[in-house]
């Protein structure tokens, strides 16, 4: 392939593209990486290997060399003869003089300025076009350089040459691959990168690899296409509009294409995209870690990707039937009304609207369906060719309809919306419907599609729901006909198939089981002979062998002769009902056996307990004492306790005195506290203290009694002395009352009965005096869970100080004004002297 040469000038001018032979060191331009002074036939390399050369194979590899180098040189060398065309026109427009003239000029003020004509030709085009390219280029050397940029500076030249290179080959490349190759080659590598990749953004939010450069064909293969919602570098740069930098790759733990090759390297991944719509994503790749960038340099990035935004703006990037990439034309709003027309839904075909500076402020409503329903009731031709917050301001209100639709004509990701509130305007009278909404981009033009809810849609859904939820199917039976209409959930109820069909009424008994035969046979004379509503409850015998218990309640239609036409009716599973009614019988049935038993025990264990307490007792008589005892049941039938005492003139002529409480309730408790008792009253005629009674009672209550526990006060009174001599086990202390006090007698030393084998037990002996009152109760008489037992004693010492005429007054009055509130059984003996 020889190098392409500029054919002379026909009025005889130098040609401007290559100007005087400059000197190798004068205006000389070569491409990043290449070599300077290379020989284009490969022949007269230094240190070629000569036998090498003679073989086949190396003559082959050296001229595939030598061709690849003549190829690069042509590329280069028609990008900027193109830059060189352009800016003669440019002077042609300027001076306003002819084609010849123009390179002249251009030839003239070349040498003058001492630069190559191609960077003359680059100036001559950012001084014309003052667009972003020159701004950035020119920004970037001022940065650079810290002062203003002179013309003709290398660095101008070099910056220059390359954006309006990358530019010039963008716009004439027919593919994005070739739109990589030329940013890679002119425009990033001299700012260190070695990779670049173009994304195309597709419609379903998923990005496609468009071009690449810098990376092995394999590497891009794998990478030719990313799904939607797979977080990459390139999907991430789409969130922001400036894009993102990223310093190192692997901080970040995003994959992309070539991150195995660079893990370590910087990253810049930019939206490209043109009048506020996205198309995809410049991505760039550096080897080293990339440090924060000035802004000149962010600048000509994203002048890049508004370049990439032109090739991209004509093809949707996607995979064909047999897998391949390849670019797709996209289809323009007529085909997309085509598509609208053939929909079931009401739509319209949306194409952008923008002003006077590109900027996207509406879109125009460019086709109506057939199908369209206005919510305001407005005809389509009323509708149609208006801007879409013209025919409906409120959709830049709550809804926000208008932003998703800006949202999806941007990113290209569909939207969907069920039951959108939507309001529209009639005379100033807000409206609002109800709709399922669904927005999509098709090319340059968005499809909006809403399905205005229907009220008897809506009630039908909600009654469809309504018997699902309470397991109900519903039918109807032409007599006439013999039309039989199932629903759905019917089927599902018979669990059998929509294809098998429905079962009449006359054949119900051959699908429910025989015993249910007469009441069938009932609701269908009702029905079908009397003409009258009538329901049963019967089991039907499914094919799949499952009983299920339903209730089916029908009612007939006559006509105007009276005659039967329709049965209309519903079943209705009622199997959980059915089990919950047996299981419900079957506790009922439980619970009377458990409480008659209940009944029975508590019987049992009260008549033990009064056959040994009665509630009220006579008055026991004994020489210069009077005792009277009240017995005082729990209030709850089941909390039969184990309270007792006793008060016996034994045969030494003392008296007996004691109260107990075995712990617990029920007849175990009422059985402990008769064995107590008993052993009590028949250990005292052994002339024995109250202490050494109360060692003996605990050996009965540990080893004899099945390891009860009890509490107990015994006390032993010499009516000739009016001596008491008693001793208490973890009992409360009795209550002496003398004239108008009231006080406790001391706490002797005493454990509960039952807790260890062998017990001591401490005794106490008082004088009492005529008219004295001893009291003597358990714990059921002053207890409550709110107070302490101190505040309890205290408040039965203030009620007992009141003395009443006679002893069982007293004892009445104690039970009256008792604040117990632990629904125990309590028991007082009271004792007066005489």
């Amino acid at each position: 392939m020889s190098r392409l040469h500029q054919p002379p000038d026909p009025a005889g001018a130098d040609d401007p593209a290559t100007g005087p032979a400059p000197s190798p060191e004068e205006g000389s331009t070569s491409l990043p990486g290449a070599r300077s002074g290379a020989d284009p036939t490969g022949a007269g390399a230094d240190g070629e290997d000569v036998a090498a050369r003679q073989t086949p194979v190396g003559r082959l590899a050296a001229t595939v060399e030598r061709l690849r180098r003549e190829v690069r040189a042509a590329q280069a060398e028609a990008d900027g003869r193109a830059l060189i065309e352009l800016a003669k026109g440019i002077l042609v427009e300027r001076l306003g003089c002819g084609p010849a003239q123009a390179a002249r000029q251009l030839a003239e003020l070349t040498g003058q300025a001492g630069v190559t004509p191609l960077e003359f030709a680059v100036e001559v085009i950012n001084q014309a076009s003052r667009d972003r390219l020159s701004e950035v280029t020119t920004a970037f050397l001022a940065a650079a350089a810290g002062r203003s940029v002179a013309f003709g500076s290398p660095e101008q030249g070099s910056a220059a040459v390359g954006l309006r290179s990358a530019e010039s080959a963008a716009l004439a490349a027919q593919d994005a691959q070739s739109v990589a190759d030329s940013l890679l080659a002119h425009a990033l590598t001299p700012l260190g990168a070695v990779a670049v990749a173009i994304w195309a953004l597709g419609s379903d939010g998923s990005l496609t690899l468009a071009g690449s450069a810098g990376f092995s064909p394999a590497e891009a293969g794998r990478w030719r296409y990313v799904p939607p919602g797979v977080a990459t570098v390139a999907r991430r740069g789409l969130s922001e509009r400036t894009g993102q930098w990223i310093g190192r790759l692997s901080d970040t733990g995003l994959p992309s294409v070539g991150g195995h090759q660079y893990p370590d390297g910087g990253r810049v991944a930019v939206p490209a995209g043109t009048a506020s719509r996205i198309l995809g994503v410049l991505e760039i790749v550096w080897p080293t870690r990339l440090e924060p960038q000035p802004p000149q340099i962010v600048r000509q990035i994203e002048a890049l990707a508004e370049l990439c935004s032109h090739t991209l703006e004509s093809y949707d990037p996607r995979y064909g039937d047999d897998g391949a990439l390849g670019p797709r034309v996209l289809p323009d709003a007529a085909e997309l009304m085509d598509l609208a027309d053939g929909l079931h839904d009401p739509a319209l075909v949306l194409v952008p609207h923008v002003d006077a500076a590109g900027e996207l402020v509406d879109f125009r409503i460019q086709h109506v369906n057939a199908r369209f329903l206005d919510p305001a009731g407005r005809p389509r031709g009323v509708v149609g060719g208006a801007l879409l917050l013209e025919a409906y301001p409120m959709a830049a209100g709550e809804s926000g309809l208008f932003e998703q639709v800006e949202r999806v004509h941007a990113t290209g990701e569909p939207f969907r919306a069920h039951r959108m509130r939507l309001t529209e305007l009639l005379d100033d009278v807000p409206l609002a419907a109800v709709a399922d909404v669904s927005i999509s981009r098709h090319g340059g033009s968005v499809l909006l599609i809403w399905r205005i809810e229907d009220e008897t849609a809506r009630l039908a859904n909600l009654l469809q729901h309504a018997q699902r939820l309470g397991r109900i199917g519903g039918f109807e039976e032409n007599l006439l006909t013999g039309e039989i209409t199932w629903n759905s959930q019917l089927y599902h109820l018979y669990g059998q198939p929509v294809s098998s069909g429905p079962i009449s009424l006359e054949d119900l008994p051959a699908h429910a089981h025989p015993d249910d035969a007469v009441a069938i046979g009932r609701f269908l004379r009702t029905l079908l002979h009397h003409h009258r509503p009538a329901s049963t409850a019967f089991r039907l015998l499914r094919p799949d062998g499952v009983t299920r218990h339903l209730r089916v309640a029908a009612e007939p239609v006559l006509d105007s002769d009276s005659r039967l036409h329709l049965v209309r009716g519903a079943y209705q599973d009622i199997s959980a009902h059915h089990w919950t009614e047996v299981a419900l019988a079957a506790t009922r049935d439980q619970l009377a056996h458990t409480e008659q038993q209940a009944s029975e025990r508590h019987r049992l264990t009260l008549q033990l307990q009064h056959a040994i307490m009665p509630p009220a007792q006579a008055p026991l008589e004994a020489p210069g004492l009077r005792v009277a005892v009240r017995y005082r049941p729990a209030e709850t039938e089941q909390l039969v306790g184990g309270d007792w005492y006793d008060a016996v003139v034994l045969p030494s002529g003392l008296v007996l005195l004691c109260v107990g409480d075995v712990a617990g309730h029920g007849i175990e408790a009422a059985t402990s506290m008769v064995v107590l008792r008993n052993a009590l009253r028949g250990l005292a005629v052994t002339g024995a203290g109250p202490g050494q009674l109360l060692s003996w009672l605990n050996m009965v209550a540990h080893h004899l009694s099945g390891a009860v526990t009890a509490t107990a006060v015994c006390g032993l009174y010499d009516p000739d002395r009016r001596n008491l001599r008693w001793a208490r086990a973890g009992h409360l202390p009795p209550v002496l009352v003398r004239g108008s006090e009231a006080t406790t007698l001391p706490l002797v030393k005493g454990l509960l009965l039952g807790a260890v084998p062998e017990a001591t037990y401490q005794e106490h002996e008082m004088q009492l005096a005529a008219e004295d009152t001893l009291l003597m109760y358990t714990d059921g008489l002053i207890e409550r869970r709110d107070r302490s037992v101190e505040e309890s004693l205290a408040h039965l010492l203030r009620t007992a100080r009141t003395l009443q005429p006679t002893l069982e007054q007293q004892l009445d009055r104690l039970l009256t004004h008792s604040r117990s509130d632990t629904d125990d059984d309590t028991c007082v003996v009271g004792i007066r002297v005489t």
